[in-house]
């Protein structure tokens, strides 16, 4: 009688597991380590080849990245501008006190002279410029022009602390002008510059005194 055959047994999967747990069951490991080395493999490939987003490559235009300037009042009175301004003489600027001008936007304000005699206007810019030789020291006339609103006379003379600026605006026998200091101090950590305009005050009261021009004031008004 032939002997009968037995059915081989299965693996359960609790067998699988103990089997890939065994490291002599070289059978049952290789699959799982090579397709984990393959997946890893496959991951770096991709990381690599996959292009950054644009906002993460920084540019070779791009610009530097800078703070924001600031303006101080240092930094304003270093290149106040003169010339005319709209067809007239300008006012002082609010952080300089050194200065008086004719402008009625000033704060620092003076009525306008009338000539008394009057000429013409080119006639006028020439007493002025004798006039500047007389009582200033070390002028410069630094620009004289006709306008439309008048002939323009720019001349530098010595100031209390540097150079000061003289403007006048000559339109018949009205004369507007301005005279300011060029150097403005300011002393840390205040931000209100130091001085007043007497000075500039007193210079043009010797001018219009050697010209023997019409120089209103509120004094006179009384």
């Amino acid at each position: 009688m032939l002997p009968i055959a037995k059915p081989a047994p299965k693996l359960t999967l609790k067998s699988t597991i103990s089997c890939t747990n065994n490291p002599n069951n070289y059978g049952t490991n290789s699959k799982p380590t090579i397709w984990s080395n393959n997946l890893m493999s496959l991951a770096i490939a991709v990381a690599l080849v996959t292009p950054l987003p644009s906002s993460a490559i920084p540019s070779l235009n791009s610009k530097p990245f800078s703070l924001p300037s600031t303006t101080t009042p240092f930094s304003q009175a270093q290149n106040l501008p003169t010339g005319l301004e709209n067809g007239k003489i300008r006012p002082c600027p609010s952080i300089n006190p050194g200065c008086v001008s004719s402008n009625p936007k000033s704060s620092n304000f003076a009525f306008p002279w009338r000539i008394l005699g009057y000429s013409s206007n080119s006639a006028a810019i020439q007493q002025l410029q004798d006039a500047l030789l007389k009582t200033q020291k070390n002028v410069k006339i630094q620009l004289v022009e006709d306008t439309p609103n008048g002939q323009y006379l720019e001349a530098e003379v010595d100031g209390g602390f540097g150079r000061d600026v003289l403007e006048f605006l000559v339109n018949g026998d009205v004369v507007s002008f301005r005279a300011m200091a060029t150097k403005v101090t300011y002393v840390y950590p205040f931000t209100t510059a130091l001085g007043d305009s007497k000075g500039q005050e007193e210079r043009i009261k010797q001018i219009v005194n050697e010209l023997g021009w019409y120089a209103p004031s509120f004094d006179s008004m009384d």
